[in-house]
């Protein structure tokens, strides 16, 4: 059965999106794998697609969110059509460029939504990376979303995901940059869809603590908190306060 696209937002990953993508090609139920070169200054592009993958590019950097939208609307273009001339959309399995050869063993995320189980599943990394931050960005997501929903998730900003197509849709437009997967698991929630987390031996490289990944942290804080504040009054009204108290 091949009902699954994989799709690999990435930005400046020239070293790693070749085994990503590769290893992405032998998942099971897998017959396209569509990199989004987002904007990068290297030859993520290039290499993706020697290595197989359907290549969109971005002429400059829109973030994650965007890059996510343009993929799934790529495998659309090149979902079948069953023999009664109905629509065969695939599932949509997104995975991150860095991932190299654990994509491989990505499957389980497809499984549940495969069999119904489950319309959206979110990956719970077995395998340890040590962390260059400390969990703040982790924490504000879990929170929000177990405020704005009830349910607390162990991994809220993993972005290794496996969607329906109908889930995907209903979630659309999605937020802006990092705040795409906390925004998603809220969204789809809210409008009943079935989410579930799923334990994977993923590995992403290790993150630093040098003055890029602390930016890098940063940009996360600021997405996740503007998804929160668009989907909690309570959140705005701090984030609000917290604006007026700056010198």
């Amino acid at each position: 059965m091949q009902d699954v696209a994989v799709i690999i937002p990435a930005k400046d990953e020239a070293d790693r999106i070749a085994a990503t993508v590769k290893a992405a090609q032998e998942l099971p139920g897998t017959d396209l794998v569509v990199v989004v070169d987002d904007g990068s200054s290297d030859g993520t592009g290039r290499v993706a697609r020697d290595a197989g993958a359907r290549v969109v590019r971005h002429s400059r950097n829109r973030g994650k969110g965007a890059a996510m939208e343009t993929g799934a609307e790529a495998a659309r273009l090149l979902d079948g059509v069953d023999a009664g001339g109905r629509d065969q959309p695939r599932h949509l399995l997104f995975l991150d460029a860095d991932l190299a050869e654990t994509a491989r063993e990505a499957a389980p995320l497809v499984e549940p939504v495969r069999a119904g189980d489950a319309d959206m599943t979110i990956a719970v990394f077995t395998t340890t990376v040590k962390l260059g931050g400390h969990g703040f960005v982790v924490r504000l997501s879990r929170e929000g979303i177990r405020r704005a929903t009830g349910w607390e998730p162990d991994a809220p900003l993993n972005g290794q995901r496996c969607l329906t197509r109908a889930a995907f849709d209903a979630a659309l437009p999605l937020a802006p940059g990092f705040g795409v997967e906390t925004a998603l698991t809220i969204d789809l929630l809210r409008q009943g869809f079935r989410v579930r987390e799923v334990e994977v031996p993923l590995a992403h490289r290790a993150t630093g603590t040098d003055w890029r990944a602390q930016l890098h942290r940063g940009r996360q804080f600021r997405d996740v908190a503007r998804a929160l504040a668009s989907r909690d009054p309570a959140v705005a009204r701090r984030l609000d306060r917290l604006r007026g108290s700056r010198p």
